[in-house]
């Protein structure tokens, strides 16, 4: 007996189909045909039913007074059915009755809010990720959202993500990280310009390996071992000594012979020097990456009056580095979050000295009231405005640069102290004094100046004997 038979219906006057033959004592056939007294389903499909059907069955049911269960089957439904649609209709009319589109809605579900903190976000931080954003929306206003979902956002703002071209890397370098703060410090020097003075300067810092912290900072116009020593003992006076210090090869931490005065201060303090071989930048990778940030996120566009400016701007973005950027390399949290785990007392205290606006103090230093003057003169037009630290006044004659003069003193507008202590070299002068050239020494001067107080010494004698 075939399955298309087995499917269909007899018809009434139709003779039943013969039985299949079977084998005497053969195990009967399963699953080949209906149980006995199941009846046969007709294998055409129902139509669908219409709201308009779904409608008029309604008032139907509502007007005949018949219980559902038994004007269900009338109209080939079920009663639960009919209780469904009396429930929709009672709670939003008609339109409860039509077909709604199946499925989840298109687009980001996020609250309104968190959409457009999400795109302020973007719009003020071009280059951070999706990831980034995801960690300063958790940790400032709380509002939760996956990287995929911010990445949801923006792209239905009208953001397009960019393919680069991949290249070959070196193998991938083993990272290290001590289980707790003060366990290793990391230290190393940047340099840069200063664009006003056209002047190279010298950034030395040290790092706690745990946190990512920046313990200590010094900016100078040579790089001294002076320096570094001095950053030292501000790091230490601030946060406490190292069990170990990482170094490279320069000269301000090592020498070839016998030992440097990095090297005596820490045996002084007990703390165990690490050198990192040679041209291995990748050891001291931690601190590498923080001169990356410093540089895109503050020195490749501040300009600094002087030394002590950049000085104290520096500070500030360290500042910022510390207590308020998040770190996708310590789980979203911020250095000071790790720092601190176990002292959440001290870390509300400094926290509280760290400016709101530190990363904008550091970018763009002490923001200058803005000034703009526009007339008539003799019938004449003219406007007078400043850009940056001139005076400019427009007319018919075209633009000329003018001195204003004050009529009382301004107020003076200083910026905050930096938290993150720093050491100083105290010098002479600027900060800018040349080294001597080889050969020379900063006492030629002054023994040049004893000889000829001898020579006239000597000269005094002989005519004082000649007389």
């Amino acid at each position: 007996m075939s399955e298309e038979r087995l499917n269909s219906v007899p018809k009434p006057d139709s003779a039943p189909p013969p039985e299949s033959p079977t084998t005497p004592g053969a195990p009967p056939l399963s699953g080949r045909g209906p149980r006995p007294g199941a009846a046969l389903k007709p294998s055409t499909p129902t139509d669908p039913i219409t709201p308009q059907q779904r409608l008029l069955i309604l008032d139907a049911w509502r007007r005949s007074g018949i219980p559902a269960g038994d004007f269900a089957p009338l109209v080939g439904v079920s009663k639960h059915t009919l209780y469904a649609w009396k429930k929709k209709f009672d709670e939003e009319g008609p339109a409860g009755l039509m077909d709604k589109p199946k499925g989840q809605p298109a687009g980001s579900r996020l609250p309104e809010v968190t959409r457009r903190t999400i795109l302020m976000l973007k719009d003020a931080h071009p280059d951070w990720g999706c990831q980034r954003i995801s960690d300063m929306l958790l940790r400032g206003p709380a509002l939760p959202a996956s990287a995929a979902a911010v990445a949801r956002v923006l792209h239905e703002a009208g953001y397009h993500s960019e393919e680069v071209a991949t290249h070959n890397h070196e193998p991938k370098v083993t990272s290290f990280e001590r289980a707790k703060p003060n366990q290793l410090w990391q230290t190393d020097l940047f340099t840069f310009i200063l664009k006003r003075q056209n002047r190279r300067v010298y950034l030395v810092a040290f790092m706690d390996d745990h946190s990512r912290f920046l313990v200590g900072y010094g900016l100078h116009a040579s790089q001294s071992s002076a320096l570094v020593l001095e950053v030292l003992r501000a790091a230490i006076t601030g946060f406490g000594t190292p069990e170990e210090v990482l170094t490279d090869n320069g000269s301000q931490y090592i020498t070839w012979r016998g030992k440097s005065a990095f090297s005596r201060e820490c045996d002084k303090r007990g703390i165990k020097q690490i050198v990192a071989k040679p041209h291995r930048p990748q050891t001291l990778g931690k601190i590498e990456r923080f001169w990356g940030t410093l540089w895109r996120e503050c020195l490749e566009t501040a300009v600094f009056t002087d030394l002590g400016e950049a000085r104290q701007r520096i500070g500030l973005f360290i500042d910022h580095y510390n207590f308020q950027r998040t770190h996708q390399g310590i789980d979203g949290s911020t250095p000071a979050d790790r720092f601190f785990g176990a002292a959440e007392e001290v870390k509300r205290t400094l926290a509280s000295r760290v400016a709101a606006n530190s990363l904008e103090l550091a970018r763009q230093g002490v923001p200058k009231a803005p000034f703009y003057l526009t007339g008539q003169a003799g019938g004449q037009p003219f406007s007078v405005h400043a850009e940056g630290e001139r005076v400019i006044l427009t007319s018919t004659e075209g633009r000329k640069e003018i001195d204003l003069l004050p009529t009382r003193p301004a107020e003076e507008v200083t910026l905050p102290e930096p938290v993150c202590p720093h050491g100083v070299v105290s010098t002479t002068g600027d900060g800018f004094e040349e080294p001597p050239a080889p050969g020379e020494s900063n006492l030629d001067e002054g023994l040049s100046r004893l000889a000829d107080e001898l020579d006239t010494d000597e000269m005094d004698a002989t005519e004082g004997g000649a007389l």
